[in-house]
């Protein structure tokens, strides 16, 4: 049998997921909508956007595609998942109105407080002013949330009274975030460290992967501001089987109930952000997808065939024992264009991939990347993400950052501590 997949997305996210179906036996080939640079050396890149619901449709059925996965969360939230599904059409990813676990982080505060899954006070505004004058009598840090998406970036913890004054004019009057500004959610800073958990789900079984640690500020030491997110590591050595327990128990099966309840049962990956400083958890937002960069983390180590996992969720039959992880530590480190995450230059050669492959256990995931006139150039913020399996972390570290000293691209830059936080300790 021919099985023919579709991704939807164009990132780095994307591109682990085409790199982990191709080794699938089942898999004949992969299609990724709109893709990169990379996923055209190993799927076809089909030039549709990822929020094109009709074209897509159009796409799957005329190419009588067997399963869909979305990668973009923008596509779930265009209602993507909606029209494959009523069509008949085996898809990964959440509905519409699961989608708003991530999409409202308004909702999901709501959701949360409803079911009792531990999160920082915080409240809603959709007046500038209202949300100003409740911030004047604060304690700082707050935290101050777009409530749309956006990407990674709409988020800001306010050190100051002036601070949290500016995020809230930058949100919701000059509307940086556009329409995804419209709501802000205000909530009381978190101290601890912070860990991505995901876990597949068909709606009712769910199955976690190992912890994972992004570093999502742009600069050494966790400085800088925000980006979408400049490496992880997997698992995470001092994440310990009671906080997986918690985040299973108390956070993950909770908001499944939850969404249930609502009409609106969550299948696919479902990545609580957690905040954990001791032996306290606390949820910080839920995500409706893989992360990016976790996923390139995730899909080095997974030692089980993904297409089987994924189809399983579509259907309804997870089974947990079927997921098997290699006894491994994955690294991924971004390499980004120069100015990222603010204004950069796209268009700069690219050299080094061949070489920095021939390092073992070290695979280059492409992002954003683009082929002209059969050269691969820069086409995006996160440009590369360099993978690295290692017997333990030092081991992990030593690979990649072996394999980025043979990448070249003008006005290259990354973190060099990527993996190397204290265990435990915020810093």
């Amino acid at each position: 049998m021919s099985t023919k997949v579709l991704i939807i997305g164009s990132g780095g996210r994307e591109y682990a997921l085409a790199w982990k179906l191709s080794q699938s036996p089942q898999v004949n080939q992969i299609f990724v909508a709109p893709g990169n640079g990379g996923t055209e050396t190993i799927a076809k890149n089909i030039d549709i956007g990822f929020t094109n619901v009709e074209e897509l449709l159009k796409f799957a059925l005329d190419n009588k595609i067997d399963l869909t996965v979305i990668g973009q969360e923008a596509a779930s939230d265009a209602g993507v998942v909606d029209a494959f599904q009523s069509a008949g059409l085996a898809i990964f990813g959440p509905s519409k109105a699961a989608t708003r676990i991530e999409s409202s982080k308004a909702y999901s505060k709501e959701l949360m407080q409803s079911q009792k899954i531990p999160t920082a006070n915080f409240e809603t505004f959709t007046d500038p002013d209202s949300a100003i004058k409740y911030v004047q009598n604060r304690k700082f840090p707050q935290v101050i949330k777009a409530s749309g998406l956006a990407e990674g970036k709409g988020v800001v913890i306010a050190e100051s009274f002036e601070q949290a004054k500016h995020a809230i004019s930058e949100m919701m009057v000059k509307k940086v975030f556009k329409d995804s500004g419209k709501t802000i959610v205000i909530e009381d800073f978190l101290p601890g460290q912070e860990v991505s958990i995901h876990a597949l789900s068909d709606g009712t079984e769910a199955v976690l992967f190992p912890p994972s640690q992004d570093h999502k500020q742009v600069f050494d030491d966790d400085l800088g501001p925000n980006t979408g997110g400049m490496g992880v590591l997997a698992p995470v050595p001092w994440v310990t089987k009671e906080h997986l327990d918690f985040a299973m128990d108390k956070v993950v099966k909770p908001a499944l109930k939850g969404l249930k309840s609502d009409n609106s049962p969550f299948t696919g990956c479902l990545y609580p952000g957690l905040m954990i400083d001791g032996s306290d958890v606390k949820v910080l937002e839920f995500n409706a997808r893989f992360g990016d960069p976790e996923a390139e983390t995730y899909l080095r180590l997974l030692d089980s065939d993904l297409y089987e996992l994924l189809i399983s969720c579509t259907i309804g039959n997870l089974d947990p024992s079927k997921i098997k992880w290699l006894p491994k530590t994955a690294i991924s480190i971004a390499l980004a264009s120069g100015g990222y995450p603010g204004n950069y230059e796209k268009g700069k050669p690219i050299s080094g991939i061949e070489d920095a492959e021939s390092v073992e256990d070290v695979v280059i995931m492409q992002a954003g990347t683009k082929i002209t006139n059969g050269k691969l150039i820069t086409n995006g913020g996160r440009v590369l993400y360099v993978t690295a399996l290692g017997n333990d972390v030092t081991d992990a570290r030593s690979k990649a950052y072996k394999a980025i000293s043979k990448i070249h691209f003008q006005g290259m830059h990354y973190r060099t501590d990527i993996g190397a936080r204290p265990n435990g300790v915020t810093g």
